[in-house]
C-alpha cells in the first residue's frame, strides 16, 4: 500500500515516514498541496495524510482537488491537524476529508485508521472495476441490439405500404417485437397478409420473424396458395424454434376483386368481419394449432373460403389486446373489443389501441399489442410505364426425360434465361407462376396420371403427395417438352408444354378463381395470368400466350 504524506514540517514527515515504514507501508512525501497533486499523477496512491496549514496550497484547498482527481474510486484523506476547534474539524470534513488525526501522532490510532480506510478503498476499487465491466457489457449489449434492430428494421419494415387496403398497429412491449405483420400483393393482384404472435416478447420472441418474413414474401411472389404458405412456414419454424416456442398466426388472402377471402388461422383470437359501421357480420374462429408445433405429418393445411361484400372490413388482433388488464385485474376481453369496433364508423387501429390503453389506465405494457383492419376492396389498376423490349426474336426449348423429371425442376432455369431478354425481367414473377402451374399440371396429371379429387378426402393432401412421390420414383419412360418464343412485334411470349401422358380434361372453375376446395386453382390461374390458354384435343399439350404490354 502506498501512502502519501503531505506536510511542510520536515520533522513531521520523518516521524510519519518512520512509523509507516515500520508497518511495511510504502511512503511518498510532499511539502505542499501542489507537490501532492503532481505525485498523485505519477503514482497510484492509496491513502493521503494531509496537513491543514501549509504554504503554496494548504490542506483545505488541496482536499477537493484530490477528490476530483480520484473520481469514482474512494481515495481517503486523513487530515493531520493541531487545531482543536469544532469549526475546523467540520471544515476538514466539508472540503473532502474523510477523517483526521491530532498532532502529536498516536501510532496505534493512526494504524487503526489506515487499516479501516484501506478496507473501504479496496471495496471501492473492486466495485468500480465491476462497474466498468458492467458498463462494458452494457455497451456491448446495446451495440448488439442496435445491429439486430437495424437488421430487423430493414428486413421487416421495408415492405410496401397499402394504406387504402390495410390499417395496422404494432406496439412492442420491449425493444423487439414478438408480433409481426406482413403484407404483399401477388402477381395476379391478390392481397396477402400475415399477423403472427411468437411466444413471449422481446428479442427471443422476434428471432423467428426473419425466416418467416422471407418465406412469406417469396411464396406470395410465386402466387402460392394460403395453405402452401402455412405449410412452408410451419416446417421452417418447427425446425428452427425450440420446443417451447411457436407462432400463433393468421394468413389471409383477399382476391383481386375484393370479394373472396381465403384464411388459415392457427392459435390467434377470433377474427371478425365487420361492416363500415363496425357491426360484426361474421366471427371466424381459429381452426388450427399455432405454427411450429406440429411436424409435417401432423400439420393441417386446410383453409377457409368465404365471399364478402365489397367494403367489408376484416379485423384481426393478437392476444395482447384482449388480455390487457384494467386496474381491477379484469381483462379487456373479446366482448369489449367487439363493442369498441362498433363504437365509431370505420374506426382506426390507433383508436382501438387508445381504448385499450385507457382501459388499462396507461399502465406499463405487459405484452405486444397488435391489430390490423383490412378493407376488402378491388385491387387498384397500376399505371404502367412503357417498357423497352428487345427487338430480336428469342426461342428456348427444353426436353426432359423420366430421370430428369425426378431430379430437376426446369422452371426456374427457363425463367432465368428469359429474364435476360431486355424488358422481360419485370414480368418474372408472372412468368414463373405461369410456367410452374403448367409444368406441374403436365407432370402430375399428364405424366403421372394423378387426380386432384384425392385431395378432397381426409388427409388427402398427404396421400396425394405420397402417391406422387411413389409414381415419380417408378417412372421410366416419359417426356415433357417446354418451349418459349419471344415475339418482339406482338410483344408477347408463347409457351408450349407437351407431355407424353394420356392427356386430361381441365376442370372448370368458378369465374373468380375460387372453389370450395383449397386446391384446383391451377387451371384458373393460367387463364387469369395468360392472354390465352388453349389445349390440344387429347389434353397433353397446352399453349399459353403471355402479353408483355
Amino acid at each position: 500500500m502506498l501512502i502519501l504524506v503531505v506536510d511542510d514540517q520536515p520533522l513531521n514527515c520523518r516521524l510519519l515516514t518512520t512509523m509507516l515504514e515500520h508497518q511495511h507501508y510504502d511512503v511518498l512525501v510532499a511539502n505542499n498541496g501542489l507537490e501532492a497533486l503532481e505525485l498523485l499523477k505519477q503514482h497510484e496512491v492509496d491513502i493521503v495524510l494531509l496537513d491543514v496549514m501549509m504554504p503554496v496550497m494548504n490542506g483545505f484547498e488541496t482536499a477537493p482537488k484530490i477528490k476530483e482527481f480520484a473520481g469514482d474510486v474512494y481515495l481517503p484523506i486523513i487530515f493531520i491537524t493541531a487545531l482543536e476547534d469544532h469549526a475546523s474539524f467540520e471544515k476538514c470534513l466539508r472540503v473532502g476529508g474523510d477523517d483526521f488525526i491530532h498532532k502529536p501522532f498516536d501510532r496505534v490510532i493512526l494504524s487503526a485508521k489506515i487499516r479501516a480506510h484501506a478496507r473501504t478503498r479496496k471495496l471501492s476499487k473492486e466495485a468500480n472495476e465491476q462497474k466498468k465491466q458492467l458498463q462494458y457489457h452494457y455497451n456491448q449489449t446495446e451495440r448488439e441490439h442496435e445491429i439486430v434492430e437495424h437488421i430487423f428494421r430493414n428486413a421487416l419494415s421495408g415492405q410496401q405500404k397499402f394504406e387504402s387496403i390495410c390499417d395496422f398497429h404494432l406496439s412492442p412491449a420491449s425493444m423487439f417485437n414478438g408480433d409481426m405483420f406482413l403484407m404483399a400483393k401477388s402477381p395476379i393482384g391478390g392481397f396477402y397478409c400475415l399477423l403472427g404472435d411468437f411466444t413471449g416478447h422481446g428479442l427471443a420472441a422476434a428471432v423467428g420473424a426473419l425466416p418467416a418474413s422471407r418465406i412469406f414474401y417469396t411464396m406470395v411472389q410465386k402466387g402460392m396458395a394460403v395453405g402452401d404458405i402455412a405449410t412452408e412456414l410451419n416446417s421452417s419454424l418447427y425446425t428452427l424454434l425450440p420446443g417451447h416456442m411457436f407462432c400463433a398466426a393468421a394468413i389471409i388472402e383477399i382476391s383481386s376483386s375484393g370479394k373472396n377471402i381465403s384464411a388459415w388461422i392457427g392459435g390467434l383470437p377470433d377474427i371478425y368481419l365487420i361492416d363500415r359501421q363496425g357491426g360484426v357480420l361474421k366471427t371466424i374462429e381459429s381452426q388450427h394449432m399455432a405454427l411450429g408445433i406440429l411436424d409435417e405429418d401432423e400439420f393441417e393445411r386446410t383453409i377457409l373460403h368465404f365471399e364478402v361484400e365489397t367494403g367489408t372490413r376484416l379485423v384481426m388482433a393478437t392476444d395482447g389486446i384482449i388480455e390487457s388488464e384494467g386496474p381491477d385485474g379484469n381483462m379487456f376481453g373479446e366482448s369489449r373489443l367487439v363493442d369498441t369496433l362498433g363504437s365509431k364508423p370505420e374506426i382506426s387501429t390507433h383508436e382501438v389501441i387508445d381504448c385499450v390503453r385507457n382501459y388499462s389506465e396507461h399502465a406499463e405494457q405487459q405484452d405486444d399489442l397488435s391489430i390490423a383492419i383490412i378493407n376488402c376492396l378491388p385491387a387498384e389498376q397500376e399505371s404502367k410505364t412503357k417498357s423497352h423490349y428487345s427487338s430480336i426474336p428469342f426461342n428456348v426449348s427444353v426436353a426432359l426425360d423420366a430421370e430428369q423429371m425426378k431430379t430437376t425442376d426446369p422452371v426456374l432455369e427457363i425463367v432465368n434465361v428469359l429474364s435476360n431478354v431486355e424488358g422481360v425481367d419485370a414480368h418474372r414473377s408472372n412468368i414463373f407462376l405461369l410456367l410452374s402451374e403448367a409444368y406441374n399440371n403436365s407432370l402430375d396429371h399428364g405424366v403421372l396420371g394423378l387426380s386432384s379429387d384425392l385431395k378432397n378426402q381426409e388427409d388427402g393432401f398427404l396421400e396425394y403427395y405420397a402417391q406422387r412421390a411413389d409414381a415419380l420414383s417408378k417412372l421410366t419412360d416419359a417426356s415433357i417438352e417446354i418451349s418459349a418464343a419471344f415475339c418482339p412485334h406482338a410483344s408477347n411470349i408463347t409457351f408450349e408444354i407437351c407431355d407424353s401422358g394420356c392427356g386430361f380434361t381441365p376442370s372448370s372453375e368458378p369465374s373468380d378463381g375460387y372453389s370450395s376446395n383449397e386446391h384446383g386453382r391451377g387451371v384458373q390461374l393460367l387463364s387469369e395470368i395468360a392472354d390465352s390458354v388453349t389445349y390440344n384435343e387429347t389434353g397433353n399439350q397446352v399453349s399459353l400466350v403471355y402479353l408483355l404490354l
